[in-house]
This record gives structure tokens, sequence and C-alpha cells, in this order.
């Protein structure tokens, strides 16, 4: 199945430059595109590419065009920002050959007698949902998924195969959990008594906002007394975990591996790239972008770049430099003890 170019342009805004009338089928990357294909230019120094794709239109700036224009024989479409637009793009085409789930229970799925599925809801084979849990419209419960008590699924989430929804845990409309997943576990809490620990019962929930997506086999724990909060639009890669009692703030993003410790406080508009880390009871403001690897070990109050991480070297040269900085203390008390000395050599010259 294809769209016109004209069609498109309706759906999604823009400018079009050439015949409103071609069809296109999909979107390729610009190597790749073929004559039916859309593709799109983001990055200026990928022009060289744009003129020699074999694309039958392109979605490109308004700078990019002027520096192509003459060049590129196919359609253009101008906009501001062409790698949204190809994103925009992209769910359109994907929903002219998507297989939607039909409305209804399979038969093999274990459904409580007081849960409340919509009837527009689908939950799939062998999926368990427990007492008092609610399935909002149009919403899909993948295979072999378990849905705790009292649990609450919003209207249009998707929950791919075998994803663990714990009970009385919340999310929003529009949410993607992707298998693997585990929301509302109990939290990392002990109390020690004489070198033994005593487990602390976590009575709080998981409360998720509106479209949240979730990537596969992450974990988020549940809070220990108040709610560990995702707040709407955040997006999580595969294989996270977020402590109990975090607040994350809405539309931060993270990358696959990063790990949050209980009670942190982050905010909105954030990026973590992957495999960094932040301690518990930390908060950072709005805006804060965190660094692959990075170790967040201090609240950050101020919005910006922060990366902390050593530089990757030869093994030899790292443990050289491991040597310098497990002795950075002496040297600093040599350095004020030669200072102190000048200090008092140049006094007894000025007398």
């Amino acid at each position: 199945m294809g769209t016109r170019l004209g069609e498109l342009v309706e759906r999604l805004g823009g400018q079009l430059v050439g015949d409103a009338n071609l069809v296109v089928t999909g979107i390729a990357p610009l190597t790749d595109a073929g004559v039916s294909h859309i593709s799109f230019l983001s990055n200026s120094k990928l022009r060289a590419q744009a003129l020699q794709s074999q694309a039958a239109a392109l979605i490109v700036s308004a700078a990019d065009d002027a520096f192509i224009a003459a060049g590129y024989e196919g359609a253009r479409i101008v906009t501001n920002n062409p790698y949204v637009y190809f994103a925009r793009a992209a769910q359109y085409f994907e929903s002219l050959t998507a297989i939607v789930p039909a409305p209804g229970v399979h038969a093999s799925a274990v459904v409580a007698d007081d849960a409340s599925i919509a009837a527009s809801a689908h939950v799939g084979a062998r999926a368990v949902i427990e007492s008092g849990a609610v399935i909002g419209e149009r919403a899909v419960i993948g295979a072999g998924c378990y849905i705790g008590r009292d649990a609450f699924i919003g209207e249009d989430t998707q929950l791919f195969a075998n994803v663990t929804f714990q009970a009385r845990c919340v999310i929003g409309k529009r949410g993607i959990i992707h298998s693997g997943a585990v929301i509302g576990t109990d939290g990392f809490g002990f109390a020690n008594e004489g070198g033994v620990y005593i487990k602390i019962p976590q009575t709080g929930r998981v409360v998720i906002g509106d479209d949240v997506d979730i990537g596969a086999n992450t974990t988020i724990d549940r809070g220990a007394l108040a709610d560990t909060i995702l707040e709407d639009g955040v997006k999580l890669d595969n294989q996270i975990q977020i402590g109990h009692n975090c607040h994350i703030g809405a539309h931060t993003a993270m990358a696959g591996c990063v790990g949050v410790a209980g009670s942190a406080k982050i905010g909105k508009y954030c990026t973590f790239g992957g495999a960094a880390m932040v301690l518990g009871h930390l908060t950072i403001a709005d805006k804060v972008h965190v660094g692959s690897g990075s170790m967040v070990s201090r609240s950050i109050l101020e919005p910006g770049q922060y990366t902390g991480f050593y530089p990757l070297a030869k093994n030899s040269e790292w443990e050289k430099s491991a040597a310098i900085v497990r002795n950075l203390s002496t040297m600093r008390d040599k350095i004020r003890a030669l200072e102190k000395t000048i200090k008092t050599l140049t006094n007894q010259d000025e007398k």
C-alpha cells in the first residue's frame, strides 16, 4: 500500500515541492531508498548522499533544500524538523499495514470474575488478569501477560507478550510496555539488625502517566510507602532498573542499562545515556543531560550536559593514571608545603 505525497502533506503538514500525485510506498534510508520510497535528510553532513539517493521524494529542512534543489530531481517535503516528520510519516506508513488484534478475550486466558475488561480490548492467549483489575478501551494485553489485583491499564495501551504488571499499579493512555518488563516488583528495602536483614514491606504502587514507553526486561520497583512515579511521555529503553519511590519527570528519556537507585527525583526533559547510574535520594533538575556510562553521585541542580567517566586508554596507560590519582592527596600536601616555604623565603627577602 502507498500514499500520495499530497495526502501525506495534508496529514502531516510541510511544504511540498513536486508532484502531489506521486505515490510512495514507504520510508527508507538515503542509501537504500528506491524509486517508490520517501527518505529524509536530518543531518546536513549527508547532503552528498541525498543528491545521490534514488528516493522518489525527500523530507528536508529549508536550509538543506536550498542546497540540494538544483541537483536533486525528486520531490521534496520542506519542514522545520525533518527527523520528527520522518517519525510521524513512519507511524503513518506502519498504520497502513498494521495488524490490529481483534477485540475479545482468548479462550485460554484466565480472568477473574470481577475484573473489568473493555469490550474493545484484546486479551491474548494464557494471559492472567486478577481480581479488580481494569483494562481500558482498545488496550492490548499480549500472550502470557500477568495483570495483578486492582491494577489499571489505560485506553490504547499495549503490553507485549509476557509482561508482568503487579497489583495496584497504574498506567495511563497510549502506553507501550515491551516483553519481559516487570512493573511493581518489591523495592529493595531492608533494615539491618546485628548483620541480619529485616525486610520492609513495599506497600506503595508504580504510577505511570500517558504516552510512556518501557523497554524489554526493564524493571520498575513499587514504592515502600508512597508511590514510584513516571510522569507523561517518559521513554525507557531495554534493561533499565528504576528503584522504589523514584520520581521521573515528564518526557525524560533513558537509554539501555541505566540504573536509578531508590528515592531519586529526576526532573522533566532529561536524558541519560546508556549505562548511566544515579545514586539514591538525589535530586536532578529539569533538562539535565547525562552522558553514557556516567555515575551521578550528587544532586544536579542546574540544567546542562554532565559527563563523569574516565576516557578509555591502553591498560598500561590507565594503570599509570590510576597510580597518579591515588597519590594526588600526597602530592597536594607536598605542593602546599612548597608554597608555604616559598612564601616564607619571599617574605625574608623583602625584609
